[in-house]
């Protein structure tokens, strides 16, 4: 990867609406040459995909929310389980298998405190395992940027 690809993904991270006629512009490469280096990183897997940021307040889902999970033991069999649980939970954007004091880190969002309270005693506590919870509720979105620094 050269420093075009870099400014091709600087640029898509800021825009993945762009067309290619634009992106080539902006990077100083014919739209041909441009396409091709799209492609290959696309394929090359370096590209994931393309999305919408969404407004979750929009969306009346404002409440952002840590979750410090802890399972009961640990065992293969349970990390497994627990992971294919966590993915089919809409509420859960984020989730880290971890090194430390617990096992799991979960970003997610509601509409508000009682959304959660439900949310956390009717789905996370009842996930396969779990043995401890901890909250951090996020009080002000200092910085949420899914750019990454190429």
């Amino acid at each position: 990867m050269d420093e075009t690809d870099r400014r091709i993904l600087r640029y898509l991270q800021r825009d993945g609406r762009v067309t290619n006629l634009d992106l080539s512009r902006a990077i100083h490469l014919s739209p041909a040459a441009t396409l091709e280096r799209v492609r290959k990183l696309e394929q090359l897997g370096v590209i994931r995909g393309y999305f919408a940021r969404l407004d979750p307040d929009a969306l009346q889902l404002g409440l952002l929310v840590f979750i410090q999970i802890t399972l009961d033991r640990s065992d293969p069999g349970l990390f497994d389980e627990f992971s294919r649980v966590i993915k089919s939970i809409p509420q859960v954007s984020e989730c880290y298998m971890v090194a430390g004091g617990f096992d799991y880190l979960v970003k997610a969002r509601v509409r508000d405190m009682n959304a959660y309270r439900n949310f956390l005693g009717r789905t996370l506590t009842r996930l396969p395992g779990v043995r401890q919870t901890h909250t951090y509720t996020v009080m002000e979105e200092v910085k949420s940027d899914p750019e990454l620094p190429v």
